[in-house]
């Protein structure tokens, strides 16, 4: 279950997370954290969090916290990476969300051969997210077309 506070102005798709987060649920094995906490922040939000956590002083996009299965999101810092790499933002939500929910199970990426294991596994949710996306296209087209 995802339990949703939103300080922000940005406008949050709960459908779009609950699947993200069960998709990611899925590639971390099959486990169920019961509840996550999603909070989207603003960015002076998500810095102050960031400095008081992990000692650093600037706003980042995304942050886990294992213990609590809670993760904070600045969809300000979001929208800026995701103008930075020219991805659309609904994508680079997705990319964090799903960056953090991995975090809750305990992936991490400080060294370089845990950092190929949580992108690895990033790559099995993205996967995941594909062949269901099609899968429903399928459905769609099949319904339109009456059978």
């Amino acid at each position: 279950m995802i339990s949703l506070t939103n300080l922000t102005n940005y406008r949050i798709d709960k459908d779009f997370l609950k699947n993200i987060t069960n998709k990611a649920e899925t590639a971390a094995g099959g486990k169920n954290l019961r509840q996550i906490s999603l909070v989207f922040v603003n960015e002076n939000k998500i810095k102050e969090i960031n400095r008081r956590y992990r000692q650093k002083n600037e706003a980042t996009d995304v942050l886990s916290f294992e213990g609590l299965n809670e993760i904070f999101i600045c969809p300000a810092a979001v929208k800026k990476q995701a103008k930075k790499l020219k991805n659309p933002f609904r994508s680079e939500l997705m990319r964090v969300l799903i960056h953090g929910i991995l975090h809750l199970f305990g992936y991490d990426h400080i060294k370089q051969k845990d950092f190929v294991i949580m992108n690895n596994k990033e790559k099995e949710v993205y996967k995941l997210i594909d062949d269901f996306q099609k899968v429903s296209l399928e459905l769609e087209k099949t319904l339109n077309n009456g059978l």
